[in-house]
């Protein structure tokens, strides 16, 4: 029972509190990405005080979300732009299905008033959505042309333009009513061999025009292009942004999309397979320039990242002098003039005591009002059972986003009201998916667990009607465990550990989900739930905190070496705020020469004695140098300490990722 026991008291007091994923420190300083949860195809702007964003949301209901921001780092949701996309049956999962599909790559825009959100949905014309107020209410219209992986620009001359298109730029002028082209206007604007990618984003910046692009063939990257005219010519720089993973490999991948399934296992290779590369750029009130991106973080999904940007030759490169191209994970906050306390867009508990969900659920296609209620038994959710052959295609699937690093989602569920060969309960939807649930057999109840990947299916007889069902989910390592209890304080582990795996069908990562349906063919009870929580052991920026005013020694990742600068292995952890050290030895510090060796020198701390603190996505500790903006490392075989390391690898073996060493022990 250890392995699933193991956060039982953690994680029930972090469920109560409400604890999720918020990337302020609190100090000043922010960690990579924004939200530990998936936000692809992300766009960001900015009007008056605030930030507004949104993202891809496939076939999930409601979709584009819209979120705000006084300080890039905290974010709000506000609303959505859709309440329900119902084109057809399959919108319905009717005899079919819009897995990964639905509404996606959109385009946020602002002009005179009005808010805009230009869209792409499969098989149909871009859908354009309008609203005076982020809030709402928005309409939607659909455009007269389908125009893939768009971007739209208002130019200062009243003309609106249009970019679309794969590798192959397209650029024409709107019409008034921006449905459709002006005839004439619609050209190529870079041809494919100039190394643009998809994605684009489409700027005038002091009366020069940019497009961002992202490039996923390869080593993922974001290509950026720019012209003194909308139609060109355009030069174009390979990548303001590549190789930034902070240190993620690649996990498992799947290779088709039927059982049997074919997985590839995880691969530590730096083969640039998960770098940021799509998203684009927008300015603070205060002058400043941040980037956004997302980058495939394996099986939770695609994360949002937020970088400083240093403009250089005119190009806007995600990063800082001395490190062009890489994105630090911490950082400190972007000076926009507000700073928001620490907070998270999403409340994932509920315990359907409101008059609404909470606004992190999202129904799994287009819901059947009927068949779900919050009303006919107050204090629960109640799903109605209809007809489905399995988890994948039941409708009225209740789904929110998985969260990272590592989290832990419970369902209570009453299931007195279920008939034979009605299924409830709580699932990892993705490809392959796996639940663990009751079932109302003839004879009775039974728990079960399946596990779509193997094909294997765990019963065993359930007495009473009122049961806790859990998963722990570790996104670092790709692996779930589902247990079950009776009293909400003992859980029993049911099935084998479950690998959860980065997949193009539905094109999200893994949703926590509640559902309920009838394999007999025939609508059937009523599965109640009672609540719903998400533990997070790990919900801020960096899992351990920092050693402040502790004696420290840092050993490499693999153990082979300590870092010793001046003859010293020791080293007093000295404050410097926003999450900057200064490392103390004796009289003197840790310094960053000219050529980024370490050395120690005496005297009063100053960029050159300060590091970022900051960690990979494992939890290492990774220190950034003021001075050369790039990371602390060991060198192999002399021992010697170098500041001049871009950033982490996957196989943490490169010398820049220390384990911290205290008189208690490793933290």
């Amino acid at each position: 029972m250890h392995s699933l026991s193991l956060v039982v008291a953690g994680a029930l007091a972090l469920a109560a509190s409400g604890a999720t994923w918020t990337a302020d420190h609190g100090n000043g300083s922010y960690s990579n990405p924004l939200f530990y949860d998936e936000f692809s195809d992300p766009d960001l702007i900015r009007v008056g005080e605030y930030f507004y964003l949104t993202g891809t949301t496939m076939h999930a209901m409601p979709g584009l979300p819209v979120l705000r921001s006084r300080d890039l780092v905290n974010w709000e949701l506000v609303g959505y732009a859709l309440d329900r996309l119902d084109l057809g049956p399959e919108y319905r999962l009717e005899g079919g299905d819009i897995y990964g599909q639905g509404i996606w790559a959109p385009s946020f825009r602002h002009h005179q008033g009005t808010f805009y959100i230009f869209s792409n949905v499969n098989r149909r014309k871009t859908q354009m959505f309008r609203a005076k107020d982020p809030r709402g209410p928005w309409t939607r219209t659909e455009m007269k042309r389908s125009f893939h992986d768009l971007s739209v620009l208002f130019d200062d001359d009243g003309k609106v333009y249009v970019i679309w298109g794969y590798q192959e730029i397209r650029l024409a002028q709107l019409d008034p009513d921006l449905l459709d082209v002006v005839p004439g206007t619609e050209r190529v604007i870079i041809e494919k061999p100039a190394g643009m990618g998809e994605g684009s984003h489409f700027y005038k910046i002091d009366g020069r025009y940019f497009i961002t692009s992202a490039w996923y063939m390869g080593r993922m990257k974001m290509p950026c292009a720019r012209a003194d005219r909308p139609q060109g010519p355009y030069e174009v720089n390979p990548a303001i942004s590549i190789d930034e993973d902070f240190g993620l490999a690649e996990g498992y991948r799947l290779r088709n999309r039927s059982f049997p399934f074919d997985v590839a296992p995880p691969n530590t290779t730096d083969g640039g397979r998960m770098s940021l590369h799509q998203g684009g750029i927008v300015q603070t009130a205060s002058g400043e320039w941040w980037g956004f991106s997302m980058m495939d973080y394996n099986s939770v999904g695609r994360l949002l990242g937020l970088s400083p940007v240093t403009w250089k030759d005119g190009w806007p490169y995600f990063g800082l002098p001395g490190n062009l191209g890489r994105t630090p994970r911490t950082w400190i906050k972007p000076n926009t003039g507000s700073s928001s306390p620490p907070s998270a867009p999403y409340q994932r508990n509920d315990d359907f005591s409101g008059p609404k969900l909470a606004n992190a659920w999202q129904w799994n296609h287009v819901p059947v009002d009927a068949s779900w209620s919050l009303s006919e038994r107050p204090g629960f959710l109640r799903l109605h059972s209809l007809p489905a052959t399995d988890f994948f295609g039941a409708r009225n699937t209740l789904t929110q986003r998985a969260v990272g690093p590592v989290s832990e989602p419970t369902a209570v569920l009453d299931a007195s009201g279920m008939k034979p060969g009605d299924v409830a309960g709580l699932g990892l939807l993705n490809l392959p998916w796996a639940w663990i649930g009751i079932r109302r057999e003839d004879g009775g109840l039974v728990v079960e667990q399946l596990d779509q990947l193997t094909g294997q299916t765990q019963r065993v007889p359930f007495r009473g009607s009122r049961i806790w069902l859990r998963a722990r989910c570790d996104f670092l390592t790709e692996k779930a465990r589902f247990g079950y209890s009776a009293d909400g304080e003992t859980f029993t582990p049911l099935g084998d550990a479950f690998v959860t795996i980065f997949q193009l069908k539905t094109f999200q990562g893994v949703r926590y989900s509640l559902f309920h349906y009838n394999d007999r063919g025939a609508p059937g009870g009523w599965a109640d739930f009672d609540g719903f929580t998400v533990a997070e052991p790990h919900p801020r920026g960096l899992m351990q905190p920092i050693p402040i005013g502790r004696t420290v020694s840092l050993q490499t990742f693999d153990g082979g070496a300590l870092l010793a600068v001046g003859g010293e292995r020791h080293f007093s952890v000295v404050d410097r705020g926003k999450g900057r050290e200064a490392l103390r030895a004796g009289t003197g510090f840790v310094s960053v020469s000219s050529s980024a060796e370490a050395t120690l020198r005496a005297g009063e701390p100053g960029d050159g004695e300060t590091f970022q603190w900051s960690e990979n996505v494992y939890g290492d500790v990774m220190l950034l140098s003021l001075s050369t903006h790039r990371y602390l490392r060991i060198e192999s075989g002399s021992g010697s300490a170098f500041a001049d390391h871009p950033g982490p690898k996957p196989g943490r073996k490169d010398g820049s990722c220390f384990t911290v060493r205290t008189s208690e022990g490793v933290l």
